[in-house]
C-alpha cells in the first residue's frame, strides 16, 4: 500500500490583473490535503479510482480516447507517459479541501492521485514530469490555465507568476499566519474574469493604472515576504483588496468578512480568488488569530481555515 497527498492552494495577491500581464504570488495551504491511497487489486482487475467523497468508483481504460473525467485522464496521462500498462490497483480517494472556491482541488486531488500512482510503480517521474502532467490535466479541463495552480500544489511551495514568463519560487523570511474565510457563496471565476474584461474593454484608461498599482504591490509585496516584514505585507493586503473592490470583483459578504477581520487585529486582509463569493483571506500574529477567527464566525464566515507558509 501507498499513500501520498497534495495541499491546497491560495492566491496571495495580484489575482485578476494576473490576466493582463501583472505579477501575483500564490502559496500552499499545507493544513487542507487531499490523499490518495494505492492498495492492490485482484489480479486482472485493472485499475480503478475510488472517489470517496462521492462515493464513485472510476474504472481506468488507458486505451480509450473518450475521457471526460480529471481523475481518470491523470491516470492516462501517467501511464501513457510511461508506457505502462494498467494495474491491478485501487486507489481511493479523499479531500478535505472545499470545491468549486478557489484552493485548488483540482489540481490537488490529481496530485495526489498521480504521486500515488508514480510512488506504486517505482517512482519513475520526478516532481517536474509531474508538474507537466497535472498541468496538461488542468489545460485539458479549464482551457488556458496560468500554471499557479499545479505549480504551487506539486511543489508544496510560494510561487511569484508573471503570464509567459517561468514562475519563480519565492523566498519566505519569516512565517505567515494564514486564516481562510469561506463566505459560503460559490463564485464561478469565469464570469469575474469576464466583468473585468468588460470594464476594461469601455474604459482602459481607468482601469490600466489600477492594474498597474496591483502589480506595484505585488513587487513590494514579495520584498516583504523575503525579508519577513509581516507589518508592510499586510498593508499591501489590504490594499490590493481595495483595488479589487475597484474592479467590481468583491461583493457585501466579502467586505463584511474583511472589515470583521481587520477590526479584530488582522494584519491585512482581502478577497482571495475570482471574488464576488468564495473566499478571504486574513495575515495574522499568533495572539490575533484567536480573535480573528471568532469575529470571522460571527461576520457569517462558514468555516474558517488556518495555514502556515513556514520558511524556505
Amino acid at each position: 500500500m501507498t499513500e501520498s497527498s497534495a495541499p491546497a492552494k491560495i492566491i496571495l495577491l495580484g489575482e485578476h490583473a494576473v490576466v493582463y500581464g501583472r505579477p501575483a504570488i500564490a502559496v500552499p495551504v499545507s493544513s487542507l490535503r487531499a490523499t490518495a491511497t494505492a492498495e492492490p487489486g485482484a489480479p486482472g482487475s485493472g485499475l480503478h479510482i475510488f472517489a470517496a467523497d462521492l462515493n464513485q468508483t472510476l474504472p481506468v481504460n488507458v486505451h480509450s480516447e473518450l475521457v471526460d473525467n480529471a481523475l481518470i485522464q491523470t491516470a492516462r496521462l501517467l501511464l501513457q507517459t510511461l508506457n505502462r500498462p494498467a494495474l491491478d490497483l485501487v486507489v481511493t480517494l479523499r479531500s478535505q479541501i472545499p470545491m468549486a472556491s478557489g484552493l485548488g482541488s483540482g489540481a490537488a486531488v490529481s496530485t495526489a492521485l498521480a504521486l500515488a500512482l508514480n510512488s506504486a510503480l517505482g517512482s519513475p517521474l520526478d516532481r517536474a514530469q509531474i508538474n507537466d502532467l497535472i498541468f496538461q490535466v488542468e489545460t485539458l479541463h479549464h482551457g488556458t490555465p496560468s500554471g499557479i495552480d499545479n505549480t504551487v500544489v506539486v511543489y508544496e511551495q510560494p510561487v511569484y507568476f508573471v503570464r509567459g514568463q517561468p514562475l519563480e519560487s519565492v523566498r519566505i523570511g519569516a512565517p505567515l499566519t494564514l486564516l481562510i474565510a469561506d463566505t459560503g457563496q460559490g463564485a464561478l471565476t469565469k464570469i469575474a474574469v469576464g466583468a473585468v474584461r468588460e470594464l476594461y474593454n469601455a474604459d482602459p484608461q481607468r482601469i490600466q493604472p489600477v492594474l498597474d498599482e496591483i502589480g506595484a504591490l505585488v513587487l513590494e509585496a514579495r520584498q516583504a515576504i523575503e525579508l519577513g516584514d509581516s507589518v508592510n505585507l499586510g498593508k499591501l493586503v489590504s490594499r490590493n483588496h481595495e483595488y479589487l473592490k475597484i474592479l467590481t470583483v468583491s461583493s457585501p459578504e466579502l467586505d463584511i468578512l474583511v472589515d470583521a477581520a481587520l477590526q479584530a487585529g488582522a494584519l491585512g486582509a482581502k478577497l482571495s480568488g475570482g471574488g464576488r463569493g468564495g473566499n478571504m483571506i486574513a495575515l495574522v500574529t499568533e495572539q490575533t488569530a484567536p480573535h480573528v477567527r471568532t469575529a470571522l464566525a460571527r461576520a457569517g464566515a462558514v468555516r474558517v481555515f488556518d495555514t502556515t507558509v513556514g520558511v524556505t
